[in-house]
């Protein structure tokens, strides 16, 4: 599919999915962000849906400005994924000592290690600059220095919501292994603490959306702003890492005989800012729920707990900013999900993985979210698929 154009106040809106089925109030969002003076473009992913600042499954390419709302209090959000050398014939018929495993290794909800992870114990993980980027602590917001400890702690931790750690087979029964978590609670500190400077600020007193407050080059508050949430980018990018040599460490004690090996780490952000250059202008591009779709750009698009999800290579389509759908995407609400659904549908629609079937994660259940192979389908101008994958284990908080 290649995308439907609909009019806005200052740029056109490009859809990589049918209007008629977006939600009004997440077209309302659209409209609103087309009227920034400073918006250069807007591409709108298949998995949309109207979110909290600015829609989930947009892409918002800006000069001079950035909106800190629009990327989210998830600063850095995004995932990882690894083939391993196992197979499905490598793998018990109870993989329920599995999933215990992986959560004893990594906290969940709003979990930390007792103590630190050291990177020095994975090899590889320490030449990434760690001593660096924990130097760089003492230049982020003063408000959010309190919560130092709790930042270090949680390194190397899931998270809640539709964050999750997952086992899965590929077509061919390779397993992956994959995960999706962000900058934790020290990237919402940062987040709130901006978006709340953002908001008060006198150029965005008039707009039509008081969620879409920007900070604007040359001033000390978008400064402020570009240190926090490229620091906080860069703890979501270790924190994945530290997570999948958790993970990794698991899965070698639980199948010592079969001494797996690891191919290349895949990862990518899906919520982020970016310096871009199109059209011969420097751009700051923010990806709200949308992954860099660069011409041979690996990605992961992630569908639901009981469904499946892929691994794709970008196109380079510069029409999307070179940009692709972050998952399958909400069709409804958390709350909506707990009214619509039960544990039961949840145990039906889970069959055959290996997670929780409780309650207390009925929103996530794969009813409530769009069809990950339909969102596929509607993007294949801005991807390929390299793997389909299919959950065996799925761990959430």
């Amino acid at each position: 599919m290649s995308y439907v154009e609909l009019p806005g106040a200052n740029v056109p809106i490009r859809m990589w999915a049918d209007p008629k089925t977006v939600e009004g109030a997440a077209m309302q969002q659209l409209r609103n962000v087309a009227t920034l003076p400073w918006i250069k473009g807007l591409a709108v992913m298949p998995d949309v849906h109207f979110g909290k600042g600015a829609t989930v499954g947009s892409v918002i390419a800006m000069r001079g400005a950035v909106c800190p709302a629009a990327v989210g209090v998830d600063i850095g959000c995004g995932m990882s994924a690894v083939r391993t050398s196992l197979t499905a014939a490598d793998l018990p018929d109870d993989l329920s000592r599995l999933r215990s495993r992986i959560e004893q290794a990594i906290p969940v909800g709003r979990g930390m290690h007792e103590d630190p992870v050291e990177p020095g114990r994975f090899h590889g993980v320490a030449a990434g600059g760690w001593d660096d980027f924990w130097g760089r602590f003492d230049g982020v917001a003063e408000a959010v220095k309190f919560r130092e400890e709790r930042a270090v702690k949680q390194m190397g931790t899931l998270g809640s919501g539709n964050h999750f750690v997952e086992v899965c087979l590929d077509l061919d029964d390779s397993v992956w292994l994959m995960l999706h978590s962000g900058s934790r609670n020290i990237g919402k500190e940062l987040a709130d603490h901006h978006i709340g400077v953002a908001r008060d600020l006198p150029h965005n007193q008039g707009l039509v959306d008081r969620d879409l407050a920007v900070f604007i080059a040359d001033t000390p508050q978008m400064a402020a702003y570009r240190n926090d949430l490229f620091w906080a980018q860069e703890y979501a990018k270790h924190n994945r890492k530290l997570m999948m040599e958790l993970l990794k460490d698991v899965v070698r004690k639980e199948f010592k005989k079969a001494r797996p090996d690891f191919e290349e780490e895949i990862s990518c952000h899906h919520n982020y800012v970016s310096e871009e250059r199109y059209d011969g202008m420097d751009l700051l591009v923010t990806r709200k729920g949308a992954i860099r779709a660069g011409s041979g750009d690996y990605g992961i698009i992630p569908g639901s707990m009981g469904t499946g999800s892929y691994i794709v290579k970008g196109l380079g389509n510069e029409a999307s900013f070179n940009s692709a759908s972050h998952g399958a995407g909400r069709r409804m609400s958390r709350n909506a999900a707990k009214k619509r659904f039960s544990s039961r549908d949840l145990e039906e629609q889970t069959r055959g993985v290996e997670c929780r079937k409780d309650s207390g994660v009925v929103d996530e259940i794969p009813g409530a979210y769009k069809s990950i192979d339909k969102v596929i389908d509607q993007q294949t101008d801005l991807v390929e698929v390299v793997a389909k994958l299919k959950q065996v284990v799925c761990v959430k908080g």
